[in-house]
């Protein structure tokens, strides 16, 4: 058994920031512990192989459980398991949700997690150069920059969107929170930068972190109403730390891993617990409730000329829009792929580009469950994707919204034809039946371990766990809602300011 101040379980997003934040100070001594191996595949490194990595040993290789609204089809859930977590093996966009939605975490009982209160750590987390500094970081780990070398279908697409009628915004992390934009990435000399990368390889040398990979953390150890520490086992055999201060879940897996890990413990729904015949601890029917994802479809297109090879992540530009005006915030995301992207069951165009939609703040929700009480048996993840049945209609109503971009006169060297779904398909039911189709996930997990102060709640506005002595959870799992963006700059702004929460 081995002792230290502060245990840090997952060295993903924001166990990176954690372990170097909270190791600046000497007289901390921190453990960081990791499922997955200290580096993964080269493939990590090139920004364009990133669909490459989906069911590779960097990822834990998770699946959902059949989703109904997409007519029971099983969707792979791929989840960083290597040091940076999903900030290895995603697409490294990295923008900031709209400030509404952060404000409304704030009045919805997530005291202090407003927008001008994750201003100053949004910043902390960036070097974003060339950019307003009243918005942007410029001294941060994380390297923020649109690519630098645009790809000539991108070029059209910004021409398509704005004889579509949407505005050019110059940062869509900044003062212009709706447009269409170059897209922010972690791309740093043609290498992808993961939150490892910027946070936690530069520090690895301090004596006072200790940081261990491929490791099973197999659960809490609690005595009491306290978390003393953890139980893991490595190469097979059972080892335990303990936490003279704290324990700190980011278990990686985005909002799948700490839920996971709590429930195992015995910090969960008392009655699910029971089913598995585990003793309960605290019963907090919130852990693993209100799980949420960006549903996420396309329309492809046949090109009239080859597509030539990105050294980008394959999309290079982005607006976000609102599916009516009515609205306080863009509810839509459209993303513009240099690749044909879409189901794998579906026969696309072999040479072809995709207008990508997602809906930003959905209304279904789903859930994380236990499917057995060992730590290797994979949880039951639903996320319930077009399960509300709003959701269905506003995505209807993004594919109108791209395909409009998609026929604009901008595109028509490019363009032959809709392939999927085709320019016949126009009726609203035909419409709705291949949404349904090739709706997935945009892997932004969220939500299951939420601040508040209802029963549904599960940690407070300081991160702590209701109802059990020093446990803190920190990662996406945290987020009341959704945030209107890809969530990793909102993971890494919640763990900086975290580790400011944690250690004053």
């Amino acid at each position: 058994m081995q002792s230290f101040d502060y245990v840090i379980v997952g060295a993903g997003s924001a166990g990176s920031v954690l372990a170097a934040r909270l190791s600046e100070n000497s007289q901390n001594r921190v453990l960081l512990i990791e499922a997955g191996a200290a580096e993964g595949p080269e493939l990590v490194a090139v920004p364009p192989a990133w669909p490459a990595l989906i069911g590779s040993t960097a990822d834990w290789g998770f699946a959902t459980v059949p989703q109904n609204g997409n007519d029971g089809v099983v969707h792979p859930y791929p989840r960083g398991k290597v040091f940076g977590g999903s900030s290895s093996i995603n697409a490294m966009a990295f923008m900031r949700g709209h400030a509404s939605g952060y404000d409304a975490w704030a009045r919805n009982g997530a005291d202090g997690w407003g927008y001008d209160d994750l201003l100053p750590f949004f910043k902390r987390s960036e070097r974003a150069p060339g950019r307003d500094s009243g918005y942007r970081g410029t001294e941060g780990p994380m390297v923020v920059s649109p690519a630098t070398d645009g790809h000539p279908l991108a070029v059209a697409y910004l021409d398509a969107a704005l004889e579509a009628g949407h505005h050019l915004s110059a940062d869509l992390s900044g003062k212009e929170q709706e447009g269409v934009a170059w897209l922010d990435t972690n791309i740093v000399d043609g290498v992808r930068q993961s939150a490892a990368d910027g946070y936690l390889r530069p520090v690895l040398g301090r004596p006072n972190l200790t940081v261990i990979p491929d490791v099973m953390v197999r659960r809490l150890t609690l005595s009491a109403g306290r978390c003393t520490g953890v139980e893991y086992s490595v190469d097979g055999q059972l080892r335990s730390a303990t936490a003279d201060r704290e324990v700190i879940l980011s278990a990686g897996a985005g909002a799948v891993g700490s839920p996971h890990l709590l429930m195992l413990s015995g910090i969960g729904p008392a009655e699910h617990l029971r089913e598995f015949g585990i003793d309960v601890v605290a019963d907090l029917p919130g852990v693993g409730a209100n799980l949420q994802d960006h549903p996420l479809a396309g329309i492809t297109y046949a090109a009239t000329k080859p597509v030539p090879p990105t050294v980008n992540q394959h999309s290079d530009l982005v607006a976000m829009v609102r599916s009516r005006p009515d609205l306080p915030a863009p509810d839509i995301q459209l993303l513009f792929l240099d690749i044909a992207y879409h189901p794998p069951g579906l026969a696309g165009p072999a040479n072809g580009y995709t207008i990508g939609f997602s809906l930003m703040l959905p209304y279904s929700r789903g859930s994380v469950r236990l499917a057995g009480s060992e730590p290797t048996t994979a949880p039951r993840i639903d996320p319930n994707f077009l399960g509300d049945e709003r959701d269905l209609a506003r995505m209807v109503t993004a594919l109108r919204m791209a395909r409009e971009v998609g026929e604009a006169q901008a595109l028509a060297g490019w363009r032959v034809q809709e392939a999927l779904p085709g320019a016949a398909v126009q009726d609203e039911a035909e419409l709705e039946a291949y949404v349904r189709q090739v709706t997935g996930p945009y892997f932004h997990a969220s939500g299951t371990c939420r601040i508040g102060t209802d029963p549904m709640a599960v940690v407070d506005a300081d991160l702590r766990v209701h109802g059990v002595d020093a446990l803190r959870v920190v990662d996406a799992s945290v987020m009341p809602e959704i945030v209107g963006a890809n969530p990793n700059a909102t993971v890494l702004a919640i763990a900086e300011r975290a580790s400011a929460l944690i250690d004053r």
